[in-house]
């Protein structure tokens, strides 16, 4: 359902609508004069005037409440956008959830050590005959001096 203003001296008529299939809450409505079409007035849908509504998404929308049972309507269909945004805006970014998964590793990484060392059993000193130095797997950190990087390269 579309409302727009001027439209009440063309009842009966017949008049050309145009729409932006990225956004259909708004027409252009044209009326035919001899040769030429005049623009008329731009109609809102009702309901729907804040909101931008794809012709695909309005399909979908109406597939669904249709599926449903419930009728189609602009009411109908403002709530499917409302809550599609809801769900957009609550749905997390891949970035989001790889934070997530790695706080969950970390954490299961940790209880696991954890466990371990409550599980291992306690040596004795004179039970360990030589210790070897434990060797680190992540590379050695490199300490940059700011201020003869200033010097040297002139930042």
């Amino acid at each position: 359902m579309y409302r727009g203003e001027y439209l009440g001296g063309y009842d009966g008529e017949t008049v050309n609508l145009r729409f932006n299939p990225r956004d259909i809450t708004t027409v252009l409505v044209y009326h035919q004069e001899n040769s030429q079409e005049v623009f008329l007035t731009r109609a809102h849908a009702q309901g729907l005037e804040t909101e931008q509504l794809s012709l695909d998404e309005a399909e979908a929308a109406s597939r669904r409440l249709r599926n449903l049972g419930k009728t189609i309507s602009n009411q109908a269909l403002l709530q499917e956008v409302l809550e599609r945004d809801a769900l957009v805006a609550n749905k997390k970014s891949r970035k989001d959830r790889q934070k997530l998964e790695q706080e969950i590793l970390r954490s299961t990484a940790v209880n696991d050590s954890k466990n371990e060392s409550l599980a291992s059993p306690v040596m004795e000193a004179e039970d360990v005959e030589s210790t070897t130095p434990v060797q680190s797997s992540s590379p050695e950190l490199e300490v940059w001096d700011y201020e003869q990087l200033r010097e040297e390269y002139g930042f």
